[in-house]
């Protein structure tokens, strides 16, 4: 596939903030993210600023006359729809979706309930609270059994379990980020995953991305710090699948209501070739491992088109 290349008018966008760092675990991460959309803001004539709202209130975007906002946060306070909420506030317009569907996507669990509902495949998953209801879980889902926090991203406190032995460790760890813990039928097969972008007013899914990791081990290592993934884009896979899987991340996207962009990661089934949606990401990383460049690129998107594209789809759920 290939996107049209937007006609922007950089004078119209006004003084940009680019909301990066903030207080969630995956701050590091962020602080790459947001640095790589400044920067490219920037070279592209936009009057763009760093803001971390770890270090100063947001109601200095107001009191400074900021016209909008590219959030690059990630995790908690950044895209679980509490800056949107305060943005919403301050009747600043940002990117990515609106305070419901931040809220919803953040949450995995509330996210595969309505997935569910919906009719959409995602893997089976039960809600613990404990250490036993984990070894339970695993008891119903059978092994292995992915046991992770229900709100957290980038596969912090994830925990891939093959024997009840494992579960308290594994239930310790998810539960230091979240109290609720979500345990998941592991699905064994090809990790994929799919951007979405809004592109002159539609929601768009872009080149899938095929992701094959050292021992299929894709965690928070070796997504940011390594170099030993390979990602396949075009996707290698047959063109069905490939349609299907971008119709399948197209309607995860819009049952939650999203806008603006997001990721959602899908896995396929090596036994029958069923795709699986796992999750998805309302504020994706835009880091020099990010996946969502990676696809606009294939797209015919460079990096600074992207980060236009979305800064000019900036808006309030007030102004739909």
């Amino acid at each position: 596939m290939s996107l049209p290349t937007p006609t922007i008018d950089v004078k119209s966008l006004g003084k940009v903030a680019v909301l990066f760092g903030g207080t969630s675990a995956e701050r590091d991460i962020s602080i790459m993210s947001g640095s790589g959309v400044l920067k490219a803001l920037q070279s592209q004539g936009v009057d763009a600023h760093a803001f971390d709202p770890a270090k100063r209130p947001l109601q200095d975007l107001k009191a400074e006359g900021f016209d909008r906002c590219f959030i690059a946060l990630h995790g908690r306070g950044g895209e679980d729809g509490t800056v949107q909420g305060a943005l919403e506030l301050l009747g600043i317009p940002y990117t990515g979706s609106g305070v419901m569907a931040s809220s919803i996507a953040m949450d995995k669990i509330m996210t595969k309930r309505i997935w569910r509902f919906e009719g959409l495949p995602t893997p089976d998953w039960r809600m613990v609270s404990s250490a036993e209801e984990c070894s339970q879980a695993l008891a119903v889902l059978g092994a292995p059994m992915i046991v992770k926090p229900s709100r957290e991203g980038s596969s912090i406190g994830l925990t891939k379990v093959t024997d009840p032995g494992q579960c308290a460790a594994a239930y310790a760890a998810a539960a230091q980020h979240d109290p609720e813990v979500l345990c998941e039928q592991f699905i064994e097969g090809e990790e994929t995953t799919c951007p979405v972008l809004f592109v002159q007013g539609q929601a768009q899914a872009l080149p899938v991305i095929r992701i094959v990791a050292p021992g299929g081990n894709y965690d928070y290592q070796n997504k940011y710090f390594t170099d030993e993934v390979k990602y396949l884009c075009p996707s290698q896979l047959g063109a069905d699948e490939e349609v299907e899987i971008r119709h399948q991340v197209l309607r995860a996207f819009k049952t939650l209501g999203c806008r603006g962009w997001a990721r959602a990661d899908v896995m396929i089934r090596h036994t029958d070739r069923q795709p699986f949606l796992l999750e998805i990401n309302t504020s994706p990383g835009m880091t020099s491992h990010s996946l969502v460049p990676m696809s606009a690129q294939a797209a015919g998107l460079s990096y600074e088109q992207l980060c236009l594209t979305l800064l000019a789809s900036a808006t309030l759920d007030s102004a739909r």
